[in-house]
């Protein structure tokens, strides 16, 4: 059993910063790769980043690409996601999922998911 707790979400300005968590607890953390999905009010979740279960290497969607880092630290079970230059569009609940298998970009490729944590971007 595989259990997801997210944290760090919060209000920011645009153009601030948030760094994400992610505590994992169950089978062993650094065999999973890891990703960060998002989902708007009214839109369908959606793939933002993932990470190997080695720490690299590291996917991205282009709409966060070079603002956005994912991150693991397999001794402490947790997963990371520095965002930086944040925009009113990166509002959204920020969801952590894990698999077993090789990372993918699709929900479907992720078998365990937290509950999420709110990311509000104010212009």
């Amino acid at each position: 059993q595989v259990q997801l707790v997210e944290s760090g979400g919060g209000l920011v300005q645009a153009g601030g910063s948030l760094r994400l968590s992610c505590a994992y607890s169950g089978r062993t953390f650094s065999t999973y790769a890891m990703g960060w999905f998002r989902q708007a009010p009214g839109k369908e979740r959606e793939f933002v980043a993932a990470i190997r279960w080695s720490g690299g290497p590291t996917y991205y969607a282009d709409s966060v690409k070079g603002r956005f880092t994912i991150s693991r630290d397999n001794a402490k079970n947790t997963v990371y996601l520095q965002m930086n230059n944040l925009k009113p569009e990166d509002t959204a609940v920020y969801y952590c999922a894990a698999t077993p298998g090789p990372p993918g970009v699709r929900v479907g490729d992720f078998g365990s998911w937290g509950r999420g944590t709110q990311v509000t971007v104010s212009s």
